[in-house]
């Protein structure tokens, strides 16, 4: 559902026919286009989306004779559609109004280009529709990549970005992290309103990242590339010291790149991270260090082998 509030003043609709409804029941970010109802083809009608009328469903509907065009309005006013969109200014046919009413369908009107208007449409709703989660954790901006920090309370989540932000790079969130799936495979952090910019240090209280190192160290939404979850060192546990193995968390359905960090007095964890986002990279541009050793070494042995014969 859609707050038709939400949905007007986003995408600067004027109200041609108004319900009292406050929400609107769109479920999809998709819109449709209704040229192939109103050429009387129902087989295949996306009657759940936002209608768009643009330039071809109006003229179209006005080349009709006046019978033909209402059968075809009550017909498609039998659907349980959310809302009707007008796009160029194009006035609204008496008809419509007249089924639009019984029905308690909303009509807006816009008069931008049919085209541009849809594409706004469909980012918003992505968003807007987008499914959500809040998480415990920091997130920052590391040279361009998102990096969302987990682990315990008192771990130093909060310290290591701190630090990360000294070194010049940003924050996005602490301490809790609003997360929306933003298509198949993108994830969308953000803090929220309340304590965006708001940092929490223990022994020091809350501090204001944007007032203390100004506005180039903040950001309110990155996408999440990768997560570091941070733990105590455990003896006896065993670590990933080559990192041949490549470990990924799921998050709202999408599967992100995971490393596993432990904390010990006197690591550097700030460069540490920093070295952590420059890998990431190097592993989506094809480079792996750990792959690199591990083919030095082959050659190596080869080369001893052949030597050997």
């Amino acid at each position: 559902m859609v707050r038709e509030a939400d949905f007007v003043k986003a995408l600067d609709l004027e109200r041609i026919l108004s319900t009292d409804a406050k929400e609107l029941p769109i479920e999809v970010s998709n819109s449709n286009r209704p040229g192939m109802q109103f050429a009387d083809y129902w087989d295949f009608f996306a009657y759940e989306r936002p209608q768009l009328l643009g330039k071809v469903e109006m003229t179209y509907l006005s080349q009709m004779d006046e019978s033909t065009r209402r059968a075809r309005l009550k017909k498609y006013f039998s659907y349980p559609l959310p809302c009707i969109i007008i796009s160029r200014g194009y006035p609204c046919f008496d008809e419509m109004r007249v089924y639009a009413a019984a029905h308690n369908v909303p009509i807006y009107s816009t008069k931008r280009e049919t085209t541009d208007f849809e594409l706004d449409m469909i980012r918003f709703l992505q968003n807007y529709l987008a499914p959500r989660e809040t998480r415990h954790g920091v997130l920052v901006s590391v040279y361009g990549t998102g990096m969302l920090i987990t682990g315990n309370s008192g771990v130093g989540k909060s310290e290591a970005a701190l630090e990360l932000v000294k070194r010049g790079h940003q924050l996005v969130a602490d301490d809790v992290v609003d997360i929306r799936r933003v298509g198949d495979n993108r994830l969308i952090g953000e803090s929220p309103e309340l304590v965006r910019h708001f940092m929490e240090i223990r022994g020091v209280g809350i501090i204001d990242i944007a007032t203390m190192y100004g506005v180039g160290a903040i950001i309110n939404s990155k996408t999440i590339e990768m997560r570091v979850h941070l733990e105590l060192w455990q003896n006896g546990k065993e670590y990933d010291r080559l990192g041949m193995k490549e470990n990924y968390c799921e998050i709202l359905g999408v599967k992100i790149p995971s490393l596993l960090l432990p904390i010990q007095p006197g690591r550097n964890l700030a460069v540490v991270l920093e070295v952590s986002a420059r890998n990431f990279r190097l592993k989506q541009m094809g480079y792996n260090a750990a792959n690199e050793l591990a083919r030095r070494h082959m050659e190596r042995l080869q080369k001893s082998e052949n030597n050997d014969e």
